[in-house]
C-alpha cells in the first residue's frame, strides 16, 4: 500500500531517471528531429487529419517531441507531463525549434489547478494510461478540458500486450485492473543497454474500462481500431516486417499491439429541450 500511496513520486523520479537517455537514443532521434522530422506515426496522422488552428492539449508528452510535431502541423499545442527533467527539455527543444509550444509539469489529476481553459482536441498516445490507476478520473479531465463536441484522440498499446511476460512466452499479468504492478528495470526501451535503472509503479486497463470511463464522461466514442503491428520497436523478440511496423516474431499477426479510439464530446443540452425529450 505505501507503495501504491507513492506512486506519483515514484513514477516522477522514474521518468526523471531516464530523460537523458532517450534524449540520446537512436529511437527518439532528436538530431533529425531538430532538423525538421516528425515524431508523430501514420497511426495518429490519419485519426488526426488537419489539425490547422486547433488547439489541442497533449497529456503525458514526456519531453515534446509530438507536441512540437503537431505545433508544425499548424495547431497551438499545450504539452503536461509529471517529470519536470522532461518539461524543461521540451521547454528548450520548443525554443531551439522557434516552435510556440506551451508545457506544463503536474501530475495529471492536478491539472486543473494549473490549466484553466478547454480545447479543441484533446491527444495521449502510446504507453500513458497504464501510468494512471484510475480512468474515471482520467476521463473526467479530458472531458473537462475539451469544448463542447471537441475531440478526444488516442492510441494506445493493446491490453493484450501489457498479459504477455517480457519474452512473449507465456501470461503474466492479468487483463484486468486488479493491482498495482511494482517493478524494476534496467536501461529503458529507447536503449535496453543503458546503464540506468529504475523502479515504477503501473496499472492495466481493460478495453471496458477505457470506453466506459469515456461514455460515463459525456464522451460518444465514433471510431475504434485494432491494429496487428506497433510502430515501436520495444519489445522483446520483435521483428520488422514492414517499414516501421513491428511485430513479436512468434506471433506473428495473431495478437492485436495496438489500439485507436476517436471520442467526441457531447454539446450539452439546455433545460427546454432536456423538457421536450
Amino acid at each position: 500500500m505505501e507503495t501504491e500511496d507513492n506512486y506519483i513520486e515514484i513514477n516522477k523520479h522514474s521518468w526523471n531517471n531516464r530523460t537523458d537517455t532517450h534524449l540520446k537514443s537512436e529511437f527518439y532521434n532528436l538530431e533529425g528531429f531538430l532538423k525538421g522530422a516528425s515524431s508523430l506515426n501514420p497511426i495518429e496522422l490519419e485519426i488526426l487529419g488537419d489539425i490547422k488552428g486547433k488547439s489541442i492539449l497533449h497529456l503525458q508528452c514526456h519531453f515534446g517531441q509530438d507536441s512540437i510535431s503537431l505545433g508544425r502541423l499548424g495547431a497551438k499545442v499545450t504539452g503536461v507531463d509529471l517529470s519536470d527533467k522532461a518539461i524543461e527539455s521540451a521547454k528548450r527543444i520548443a525554443l531551439e525549434t522557434d516552435l510556440d509550444a506551451q508545457f506544463i509539469c503536474c501530475d495529471l489529476y492536478d491539472l486543473e489547478n494549473h490549466l484553466d481553459k478547454q480545447f479543441d482536441i484533446v491527444f495521449t498516445s502510446y504507453g500513458t494510461i497504464t501510468w494512471l490507476p484510475d480512468l474515471e478520473k482520467w476521463a473526467a479531465l479530458i472531458s473537462h478540458f475539451l469544448k463542447p463536441e471537441g475531440k478526444f484522440i488516442f492510441v494506445e498499446f493493446h491490453p493484450v500486450v501489457w498479459m504477455f511476460d517480457d519474452n512473449f512466452d507465456k501470461i503474466g499479468y492479468n487483463y484486468f485492473n486488479v493491482a498495482p504492478i511494482v517493478e524494476t528495470e534496467n536501461g529503458t526501451y529507447a536503449d535496453k543497454d543503458a546503464t540506468i535503472s529504475q523502479s515504477y509503479v503501473t496499472w492495466n486497463h481493460s478495453m471496458s474500462e477505457v470506453v466506459r470511463s469515456l461514455l460515463n464522461h459525456q464522451m460518444e466514442v465514433v471510431d475504434f481500431q485494432e491494429y496487428d503491428y506497433s510502430p515501436y520497436d520495444v519489445f522483446n523478440n520483435m521483428i520488422e516486417f514492414e517499414t516501421k511496423k513491428y511485430r513479436i516474431k512468434h506471433l506473428d499477426n495473431k495478437i492485436p499491439m495496438i489500439y485507436s479510439i476517436v471520442a467526441t464530446k457531447k454539446k450539452n443540452r439546455n433545460k427546454f429541450s432536456e423538457a421536450i425529450l
